[in-house]
């Protein structure tokens, strides 16, 4: 059954001029009941669980079944450094398998992320792709999804309560009386819970009876002496609000007095999202949830989420959320969206698991096509060195989306801003400043040239781009180096107007991936940290600050010095300057603070003055969302 080609039945377009407001495509299609989708696409109806009419989540037995079954091709979006307002990977992305599946008939799959709210109450609006390559309902993928980041926001917040009533408590009792209520008395009997053994264990006790511990072994148990001025877990929301991002907590008379300065995250940028799309079991997400370091102790030791004894009920919120969520694109091709890390304060990519079952379900005939976050520089980077070392993947082939409103930008034009209308340069032609700004889009390529992946520019054409504005950069993008340049119309017209870069892909598919990485995870933190400076980003080295070379010797102390790493940096330029355009050179990249997500499993140095809770600006999109209480449609997302 699986080696064969899906029979699907693709849902119809017919495009109009000019093309309406995304949400007004997404609701002109109906989208065909989610258990029919899945049967074409060759899953087993006790394989899914269906969330309403158009959404389910899909089992991971399904990897169990199809493990022998082998994998179709892997195919990686990227893009150059963007404008605020996103340059259409997602869209590039739809548009894509669109045409290899609804045109060409080969299978494919498009794997995303899940859009955090900040964005699409925000700016940038939502992520399902636009125009005539989208993801539907366009409005239940841009919301509330089936729970995925609320569930993430709930495991968060109850480790964050965890840390601060366990300092509360072991400030204000003596060691027999915490003792005594961590393992209390039940029907006259003391017994500790699995969770409380496996601490014992890393204690080096090897008891299992509580009235046997002497007093030295139960302070050691029953204390974990949390170092405040250490801790590193913040709370999250998944809400742009930037007076959260510095809080007190603690002032209430019942906290005793205990209160220190703390802060909120956004929910995309928590360790728990990271570890939902880099875990590939539920077991493994297990075992990388308790591996979570929260904070030091006073001897400087770290303090994990087991120790806390929260394992066990954070992988219980998170059961559901590890199942991928199946969706459809406007032409009746299948998506999986789950997990959704920030590509500049996270790794920036979709869920492996997502991936892993998508290759099996395609064949090896097919083709999954998956998206990261922000330019090659931060989202490719990333997918390669983190999200590739941790599923053993080797991708095919990389996409890179370019626009002629982009390179102007890096050749000079005019700054862009959201919500601001753009100047005649970015809507008129002009030859000299596409040329000019071509520099960041031959950077990129090379960027990718450093992983040994054959590259394939898509041009997003808008409306305003003229035939010798794309025809320039088609010819400088294979000057470059890239295995083939093609223009994109997959907004105005859908998949037909993609179907060029779908051949393309193919034939870069057949050729033999020559994959590496960057650099080998053993070298020291900092060697690590500059050859991606040097080598990706073009800097002439890398600055830490005191604070960052502290955390850097503490965690290779306390053994965490071999993990990739994962830069927190603006998506904006090449360098951690947001205002420098084209391609920076001779610059010394500052590095702020390090931090640590050792659950996830990478290393974290923010670049510059990164911030992980974003604000909103004077006027959000939530001024034009509505609803109609009548129909109870939705409107004005994006």
């Amino acid at each position: 059954q699986q080696h064969r080609r899906w029979r699907l039945h693709c849902l119809k377009l017919q495009p109009l001029s000019p093309v309406p407001s995304d949400i007004e495509i997404s609701r002109g299609q109906t989208p065909k009941a989610v258990d029919v989708l899945a049967k074409e696409i060759g899953l087993l109806a006790d394989e899914i669980e269906i969330y309403g009419k158009s959404k389910a989540k899909v089992r991971l037995s399904v990897l169990e079944r199809l493990k022998n079954q082998a994998d179709g091709k892997y195919v990686l979006v990227a893009g150059i450094t963007p404008t605020p307002l996103g340059e259409g990977k997602s869209t590039v992305t739809v548009g894509l398998v669109q045409a290899l599946t609804a045109h060409l008939n080969v299978n494919s799959f498009a794997c995303l992320r899940q859009p955090s709210q900040g964005p699409t109450f925000g700016v940038k609006g939502g992520a399902a792709g636009g125009g005539y390559a989208q993801v539907i309902p366009m409005e239940e993928f841009n919301l509330h999804l089936t729970g995925d980041i609320h569930a993430i926001t709930a495991a968060n917040n109850l480790l964050a309560a965890a840390i601060d009533t366990r300092i509360l408590h072991e400030n204000t009792q003596t060691d027999k009386a915490l003792y005594n209520r961590l393992v209390p008395l039940v029907n006259g009997v003391r017994e500790f819970s699995e969770i409380q053994l496996a601490r014992l264990k890393k204690l080096g006790i090897n008891k299992t009876d509580p009235s046997t511990l002497t007093e030295e072994e139960v302070s050691k148990f029953a204390r974990l002496d949390i170092n405040p001025s250490t801790i590193t877990w913040q709370r999250v929301l998944d809400t742009n609000d930037r007076f959260l991002r510095k809080i007190t907590i603690g002032q209430g008379n019942t906290e005793k007095g205990y209160s220190r300065q703390a802060q909120f995250d956004i929910a995309v940028a928590s360790e728990i999202m990271a570890v939902l799309a880099l875990t590939d079991s539920l077991a493994d997400m297990k075992a990388r949830l308790g591996r979570m370091v929260v904070a030091s102790d006073k001897s400087g030791q770290p303090v994990t989420a087991d120790d806390l004894g929260v394992t066990g009920a954070l992988t219980v919120l998170m059961k559901d959320a590890i199942k991928p969520n199946l969706m459809q694109t406007l032409e009746g091709t299948p998506v999986f969206v789950h997990a959704g890390p920030f590509a500049n304060i996270a790794h920036g990519n979709s869920s492996v698991l997502a991936d892993k079952i998508a290759l099996k379900l395609v064949g090896e005939e097919g083709f999954v096509v998956t998206e990261a976050g922000f330019g090659a520089d931060i989202g490719m980077e990333k997918f390669f060195n983190i999200k590739c070392r941790a599923s053993g993947l080797v991708p095919n082939v990389v996409v890179l989306v370019a626009t002629v409103r982009a390179l102007k930008m890096h050749g000079g034009g005019p700054s862009v801003t959201a919500g601001v209308p753009l100047k005649k340069e970015y809507t008129e032609e002009n030859i000299q400043l596409v040329a000019d700004g071509c520099c960041n889009l031959q950077k990129q390529i090379q960027i990718a040239q450093l992983f040994g992946v054959p590259v394939v520019v898509a041009l997003n054409v808008f409306k305003t781009d003229t035939h010798a504005e794309v025809d320039l950069v088609c010819e400088l993008a294979k000057r470059a180096g890239a295995f083939d340049a093609v223009p994109c119309y997959h907004w105005s017209v859908g998949g037909k107007g993609s179907v060029d870069l779908a051949r393309a892909v193919r034939e870069a598919g057949s050729k033999r991936s020559r994959f590496q990485f960057l650099y080998d995870v053993q070298l020291p933190v900092v060697d690590k940290i500059r050859t991606i400076a040097q080598a990706v980003y073009g800097a002439k080295d890398i600055e830490l600050s005191p604070e960052a070379q502290a955390k850097i010797d503490r965690y290779t102390q306390q053994g965490f010095g071999n993990l990739p790493i994962c830069m927190a940096k603006t998506h904006l330029s090449l360098s951690h300057q947001p205002d420098k355009k084209g391609v920076p050179r001779d610059f010394i990249l500052p590095i702020s603070d390090v931090r640590a997500s050792i659950g996830a499993g990478f290393i974290y140095p923010l670049v510059g003055t990164m911030s992980t809770m974003p604000g909103l600006p004077t006027r959000p999109c939530f001024y034009d969302i509505d609803l109609d209480t009548k129909t109870e449609q939705v409107k004005g997302l994006f």
